[in-house]
């Protein structure tokens, strides 16, 4: 995105604060007419249904008994205490017969029997003698004598209420449209400044920087989680950059000395002669060292698809047989090696989960207790089911992992300097995180007896357990 001043102008953050400033517009407008026709639409409504009705009742006093009649009614009417009404009768003539005027304020309506609705403004005593104009609105009719009669109802008070309240929707509507307006402008700009750093973000990743990250500003906002998403990939990427880089040294580094060894013999059988015995031999340790070599490359293209979450078919499994086997295949094996193979698994242990996979994820760790073990030690393969998840453990009683190289020992490749001797491409545990993480488990390397004398490796893979 451009720079500049009103950048965010071009921005969707922008165009969507506009709609929300309309709509809230809108909104407040649609809310002070409800609130106006509420308040002065029914003060208006209930005056007119007060006049009426008060016409109507002289009205049926006029057709009862006539004008004696009526001048008796309206006579009663304006006696009643805090009447609100004001009363006009008069001859043809203009002559007044009972009322609250001097003179008729208005003018009479021709037709007999038509009502008109009237405004005037009417003169009220104060108490210290003086009298105040107001307001009022009134129903004025012409009677079958040619008599005129005019009922009225002070609106004064109503007239005050009723200016408060529009000059109250009149300033408060446009600064609500003001405040709108403003708080779009904040929100679109706060929202274009955020969605401009993760921007700048990923121009930086594009360019090559692995190592930057996206600012999170403890919000916990939606911009947060992008970011905190974005850094957790960011991390993965680094991690599988840097292996990637790491792998091809490392492959070049193990192939070497398998494919060199194997150049050699070749080379050997084919300078010297050879009877049959000793051709099957070299052809032999060929095949072995192919073995190896496919062993390898094999590992290799397990990871990867691993890491591209192409491996792996998820379905419910009892873990109690799958570890029952390996203990039975490792036992024997140990004991021709002068280790002592010590198991506990318990059952049933219900995951949902790769069967293949999380054989080869245990074997890998029990091939490392062998393969580092001295002799005369022990090996122990425990598996126990929580509340919650499935613990595989196998500890030994080899040199073990120091801390602060235990994460690395589960990068592809990575071979510890006193492992060096040993045959392995340094596969092993980076296949078993693998197979860790695909099953949303985690695999865990400690000490088998801790400190003050810490011994032997015990590698713990935890993973979910099927309820």
């Amino acid at each position: 995105m451009k720079s500049g001043p009103f950048a965010f102008v071009r921005t969707s953050t922008f165009r969507l604060a506009l709609v929300y400033s309309v709509l809230f517009g809108l909104f407040s407008f649609l809310l002070l007419a409800y609130l106006y026709q509420a308040t002065v639409g029914s003060l208006r409504a209930e005056a007119d249904e007060r006049l009426d009705a008060e016409m109507r009742a002289l009205g049926l006093a006029y057709n009862a008994g006539g004008l004696e009649r009526l001048e008796q009614s309206v006579i009663e009417r304006a006696l009643v205490p805090g009447a609100p009404f004001r009363y006009q009768l008069e001859t043809p003539d203009g002559e007044r017969i009972i009322g609250d005027f001097p003179y008729l304020p208005v003018s009479p309506p021709e037709p007999v029997g038509e009502v008109r609705m009237v405004s005037l403004s009417i003169e009220m005593p104060r108490g210290n003698g003086e009298t105040v104009v107001t307001e009022a609105e009134g129903r004025i009719v012409r009677l079958a004598n040619g008599n005129v009669l005019l009922v009225a109802i002070e609106t004064g008070e109503r007239g005050r209420i009723v200016r408060r309240i529009t000059s109250a929707v009149t300033t408060a509507a446009p600064i609500g449209v003001l405040l709108a307006l403003v708080g779009g402008i904040f929100i679109s700009r706060y929202a274009a400044r955020r969605a401009e750093q993760l921007t700048r973000t990923t121009e930086e990743i594009v360019a090559g920087n692995l190592s930057i990250r996206a600012p999170v500003q403890g919000s916990g906002d939606e911009f947060d989680r992008l970011a905190t998403h974005l850094n957790t990939m960011l991390e993965k990427l680094e991690r599988l950059m840097a292996a990637s880089r790491h792998s091809g040294d490392a492959i070049a580094h193990d192939l070497r000395s398998p494919l060199s060894r194997l150049r050699n013999r070749l080379e050997e059988a084919l300078l010297s002669p050879m009877d049959q015995e000793s051709a099957r031999e070299t052809l032999a340790s060929t095949v072995e060292e192919v073995d190896r070599v496919l062993l390898t490359f094999n590992a290799i293209l397990r990871l990867s698809r691993l890491d591209a979450g192409s491996e792996g078919r998820m379905v419910k499994i009892d873990l109690h047989d799958v570890l029952e086997e390996l203990a039975e295949l490792y036992e024997p094996a140990c004991e021709d090696a002068g280790l002592t193979f010590q198991s506990d698994i318990s059952q049933p242990i219900i995951v949902l989960g790769d069967r293949e996979l999380i054989a080869q994820a245990v074997s890998n760790l029990l091939d490392n207790a062998m393969k580092y073990t001295p002799e005369g030690g022990t090996i122990r393969f425990m598996a126990r089911r929580t509340s919650d998840s499935v613990v595989i453990t196998v500890s030994d009683d080899g040199p073990g992992i120091p801390e602060h190289m235990r994460d690395k020992a589960k990068e592809r490749f990575f071979r510890l300097d006193s492992a060096r001797t040993q045959s392995g491409s340094g596969l092993g545990l980076a296949l078993a995180d693998a197979v860790a993480d695909l099953h949303k488990g985690h695999l865990d390397l400690l000490w088998t007896q801790g400190p003050p004398e810490p011994k032997g490796l015990k590698a713990v893979l935890t993973l979910p357990r099927d309820k």
